[in-house]
């Protein structure tokens, strides 16, 4: 890969990922509700999905989905299925809890959970799979080009992500009760909004 090649790629994919998603918005509820390590482990849990979709166009996406199959749509409406439940417990909770006791951990830790929520649209996996191609110099091996552009998605990814967690968990001890709420209602919502777009939008 050329350096003029890389940088073009570097630039694109940075403005992709700074665009706010459902990872986003999950990594932001947790720091402003459970602090800042909380918004980490919840970078570090959606790191291991990117990482496992970009494995899968490592292998040949057009593969992956043939074996996949119907599985695929399967895969779809469960994804949705998760960011509308995430969605309606953030509303349903609206960031309380008891007087003096912590918030409530979800289940299988932040780690499972932003893993489950990077996985949970797989039409990220066909962006990656028309993305990346389109920076693959043919006259060159294709598997350290991935290499390269994969490590560089996710290390840009993780910067953002995480600038996103340190800034909502230092907002999250400043703010009151009542605004921790309301931000929890509004993430929510969106949550549950992707979720309903993901559930009647095509797979492909």
């Amino acid at each position: 890969m050329s350096p003029d090649i890389f940088l073009a790629y570097l630039l694109a994919c940075t403005i992709v990922v700074l665009v706010p998603g459902p990872t986003v918005t999950l990594i932001i509820a947790s720091s402003m509700r459970h602090g800042t390590r909380a918004g980490l482990l919840n970078v570090a849990g959606t790191q291991a999905g990117m990482a496992l979709m970009i494995a899968i166009v490592g292998i040949g996406l057009n593969q992956a989905i043939a074996l996949m199959g119907h599985w695929f749509e399967v895969l779809r409406w469960l994804g949705a299925a998760y960011l509308i439940y995430l969605g309606w417990q953030m509303i349903r909770s609206g960031g309380m809890t008891a007087p003096g006791a912590p918030p409530r951990t979800p289940h299988g830790g932040f780690v499972l959970q932003g893993f489950l929520v990077a996985m949970s649209n797989p039409k990220t996996l066909v962006f990656f799979g028309a993305f990346i191609p389109q920076f693959i110099d043919p006259g060159r091996d294709y598997a350290p080009q991935i290499l390269i552009m994969g490590a560089t998605a996710l290390a840009v990814a993780a910067m953002s992500d995480s600038v996103y967690a340190v800034a909502a968990g230092r907002a999250g001890r400043a703010l009151s009760t009542r605004r921790i709420r309301l931000l929890a209602r509004i993430s929510g919502s969106f949550l549950i909004g992707g979720g309903l777009w993901l559930a009647f939008s095509r797979a492909r």
